[in-house]
């Protein structure tokens, strides 16, 4: 027996029911919450009985204290306490465990689906408008399940269990619901392993950017190329962007990771003729931060790449997080030279009003439906549809991943001008660049040598 319960265990009972309740909602705390686990786990122990726990955490219930005031925010823990104790299953206990985190055991719960279908229950009924007096708050939550004995035996194995399953919900977005697995468990091992190892990298220097050709697609001469990160770890092996990217963006230091990135790029950039441009990536984090038009300048600044010569791109998802915010960081961009370009234009969320609103430079139309376009006349009438809508808003089109001469020829005949693809070149790093703009410059001058000589 630990201390802690040896000390609970000698409490009066008016000072134990003290010691057990959250002040605010009247529910049990985390002391009661373990006390109830410990004794449901002691009952099934000769027979391990399966049960279940949960965590739940209110999505986004920092803003609402923060806009509303601490006593808006209590007021909603208070009626969020009242619909989880109000909707419990037989036997169902639940507590509240931390500031915006409620945690619940349900003894006849025996397995995952069942889990899911009382999360999707909980999920509905925390949902549901907020009654705040003079307004109403919608919320959502996300949620954590562990099922006995299978994710733990005792109190803190299977709480860090749920805690697992629920940060794995979060990162899926508001409102998921997850249940425990050693797949779970092992993804998130694998996660924090990349994590360090990524982290490690960043400061070595170690994350390199190869380049992709972008091309006009009447010669396929080279108009500019796009940065890509690329990392190969001595023990983990090639990562893929895929992978790394948005667990540096989740984890808290993409901003790190982009900046070098671009300093690295930019450094390349300027050795290139001055009619190519740089196309970089930026985060979604990077698009809500007011200070990113600052922190470009002083990159390009200190390199010394003229800021008109890059291209940085955003994702209509990243654009929908904060689209205040997002419209005043790309104005600023564009008061300090850089052009914009809307990425994976037909994926998102975004009104086609966006376009006008946020004053890009150039769309690129998503991979998706240039991989379809000789086989399937809904992604020909498309990419018809954005450009004839880019030109009239006088915006520029890339088309993306393009990979045979068929898909070319017909966005050529629908009127794309630029293009990129494995079709022109897949990303290389910066001394494989160079020797594609020497094999390019002597192409032209050769092809220039023989236009004078038959004049």
């Amino acid at each position: 027996m630990t201390p802690e319960i040896e000390i609970q265990d000698s409490l009066s009972p008016g000072a134990k029911a003290v010691a057990y309740t959250d002040p605010l909602t009247g529910l049990g705390n985390r002391r009661r919450l373990m006390d109830k686990i410990r004794k449901l786990a002691s009952e099934r122990a000769d027979d391990p009985a399966p049960f279940t726990i949960g965590v739940a955490n209110i999505d986004g219930f920092k803003p609402i204290n923060d806009l509303f005031g601490h006593a808006a925010g209590d007021e909603i823990l208070c009626q969020v306490a009242h619909r989880l104790r109000a909707c419990l299953p037989d036997g169902g206990f639940v507590a509240r465990i931390e500031s915006d985190e409620f945690a619940f055991v349900l003894p006849l719960v025996f397995e995952k689906k069942g889990a899911e279908k009382i999360g999707r229950m909980f999920k509905d009924v925390l949902s549901a408008p907020y009654d705040l007096g003079d307004r109403n708050v919608r919320l959502s939550a996300s949620f954590g399940f562990a099922v006995y004995p299978f994710a733990g035996e005792q109190f803190a194995e299977l709480l860090k269990s749920a805690d697992t399953a629920l940060y794995r919900s979060k990162r899926r977005g508001r409102g998921q619901i997850t249940v425990y697995s050693e797949e779970i468990a092992e993804e998130m091992r694998r996660g924090t392993q990349i994590e360090q190892a990524l982290r490690r990298a960043i400061i070595a220097d170690e994350v390199a950017v190869h380049f992709q050709p972008i091309v006009n697609l009447a010669d396929a001469s080279i108009q500019g190329f796009e940065a890509l990160a690329r990392w190969t770890d001595r023990e983990l092996g090639f990562v893929s962007p895929g992978v790394f990217i948005p667990l540096a963006e989740e984890r808290g230091f993409i901003d790190s990771l982009t900046e070098t990135l671009l300093k690295k790029a930019a450094e390349t950039a300027k050795h290139w003729p001055s009619e190519m441009f740089l196309s970089f990536n930026l985060s979604s984090a990077q698009l809500i931060d007011p200070a990113t038009a600052f922190n470009v300048l002083a990159i390009v600044n200190r390199v010394g790449l003229d800021p008109r010569r890059l291209e940085l791109e955003i994702t209509e998802t990243a654009m929908m997080s904060d689209p205040e915010i997002a419209a005043k960081v790309v104005n600023e961009l564009h008061s300090i030279g850089v052009r914009v370009s809307l990425d994976d234009f037909g994926t998102g969320q975004s009104s086609l009003g966006r376009l006008r609103d946020f004053a890009f430079n150039k769309v690129k139309i998503d991979r998706s439906f240039v991989s379809e376009i000789t086989a399937d006349k809904s992604a020909e009438h498309i990419i018809r549809a954005i450009l004839t809508m880019c030109e009239g808003l006088n915006l520029k089109v890339i088309a993306e991943g393009i990979e045979t001469e068929e898909q070319a020829e017909m966005l050529k005949a629908l009127g794309c001008r630029s293009g990129q693809g494995w079709l022109y070149g897949k990303a290389v790093d910066a001394a494989s660049t160079f020797r594609l703009i020497e094999a390019q410059q002597q192409v032209q001058t050769k092809s220039a040598q023989v236009y004078l000589i038959n004049r």
